[in-house]
């Protein structure tokens, strides 16, 4: 076969267009290269100090931010969040200041700064502890690129949790009413805090409860949803579950602001040769450890009394004489224990042909009736929404904060 031979000319044309190709390729592949190396930014942020501050105090610390990744970082978004007994000291220039879900505030802050690669720069934190403060979280950092971080918690934005140099103090508040043998009767008992720190536990699951030992002779039909039956030492069953004599109660949201008082409603059945009879209510935690923050245990305990009448007595409902115990009204003539300056009659007046309590729970010092399954909380400060308690996992602000909203059922003023 004869082997064709191109001439010159074509030959030097087709090497131009060979060059021509590999030239256009070269920068293709030096953009590809490029890339690769141009990478990210991964930005890290260094651990807060704990603390513990008094009310008052001003919090003042730096962090540093490195940037471990490949590429450098064009300005910072920098975010602070801070639980509603801790604000900021004043405002600095380049932050937005707000208040967002369960009262936390909220600084987002522009650093305008280059973090190259392997690269580091510091910025201060700082906030003061209010006289409320006592179970605190501060949420803080960016996001890896440098960016408004997420709800998440990584090594570029973190989470301190403390609890201020202060206490709250938890109040049980009982009842005293009366009823007939062989009828039914609600008992309203409460969970105060007196304060002055407000409580939401940001680091466990044994939240602040108040535990309920329903009094001999009756049998409890209607409990509330809030309480759970308790076992040996802890909750044993769902909420709202009768028939059982012990129960531990708690706020759905784990939170009791400072004037707050919870209230829970139990109907009760009692026994047909029942005679008065007594429970009692503790402020307490959901698995019966008494709050190291609570300094005044005195005030922890409190007793349900039900005066039940009999033919003997005299003015008791059954002879038809003017009853000379318990008012009409679910309120007491001496008051529960003295506890409960909102909800329990100092000098209820007698009744005529009185047939035992006709209300149920009703306060006779202003308070609202609580309902049955439901949870009364009257809060007695001004109230600004973090974040949620912890279950199981601990609760936190953004994803550890809580930043649930808060629902309640209905409120009552503490008179």
């Amino acid at each position: 076969m004869r082997q064709r031979i191109r001439p010159p000319h074509l030959r030097k044309s087709a090497a131009f267009v060979a060059a021509a190709v590999i030239v256009a390729a070269v920068p293709a592949v030096a953009a590809s290269s490029a890339y690769a190396e141009e990478g990210e930014p991964s930005l890290v942020i260094s651990s807060l100090p704990s603390t513990s501050p008094k009310p008052g105090e001003v919090y003042d610390e730096s962090v540093v931010i490195t940037n471990k990744g490949t590429a450098a970082a064009d300005g910072v978004t920098f975010r602070i969040r801070l639980t509603r007994g801790l604000d900021f000291p004043e405002a600095v220039q380049g932050c937005t200041y707000s208040t967002i879900e369960d009262q936390v505030r909220q600084a987002l802050c522009e650093l305008d700064t280059v973090i190259e690669p392997g690269a580091s720069v510091e910025t201060p934190v700082r906030f003061k502890a209010l006289p409320n403060a006592l179970m605190e979280a501060v949420q803080y950092g960016t996001s890896a690129t440098g960016e408004a971080p997420g709800e998440g918690f990584s090594d570029s934005h973190r989470r301190l949790t403390l609890t201020a140099d202060s206490s709250a103090d938890l109040v049980a508040v009982g009842d005293d009413t009366e009823a007939l043998a062989g009828d039914r009767q609600s008992v309203t008992v409460k969970l105060r805090n007196d304060g002055p720190g407000w409580i939401q536990n940001q680091e466990s699951d044994d939240q602040t409860a108040l535990m309920v030992q329903i009094p001999k002779e009756t049998v409890a039909t209607e409990v509330p949803q809030e309480c759970a039956p308790f076992g040996i030492d802890g909750p044993s069953g769902p909420g709202g579950t009768p028939g059982k004599s012990k129960y531990v109660c708690w706020p759905a949201d784990h939170t009791i602001d400072v004037g707050e008082s919870l209230s829970f409603t139990f109907m009760l059945a009692i026994e047909d040769d029942a005679q008065t009879t007594t429970g009692e209510v503790k402020a307490t935690s959901v698995y019966d450890i008494h709050p190291a923050f609570d300094k005044n245990p005195a005030n922890d305990k409190a007793q349900i009394r039900i005066a039940i009448p009999t033919d003997n007595e005299p003015g008791s409902a059954t002879s038809g004489g003017a009853s000379t115990g318990g008012s009409t009204d679910g309120g007491s003539t001496t008051g529960s224990d003295g506890n409960d300056p909102e909800g329990q009659s100092t000098g209820g007046s007698g009744s005529t042909g009185s047939t035992g309590s006709t209300s149920a729970g009703t306060s006779t010092g202003g308070s609202t009736t609580g309902s049955v399954d439901g949870n009364l909380a009257s809060t007695g400060s001004d109230g600004t929404p973090l974040i949620a308690g912890a279950a199981a996992a601990t609760v936190a602000l953004g994803g550890g904060l809580v930043l649930a909203v808060r629902h309640r059922r209905a409120t009552a003023k503490s008179s």
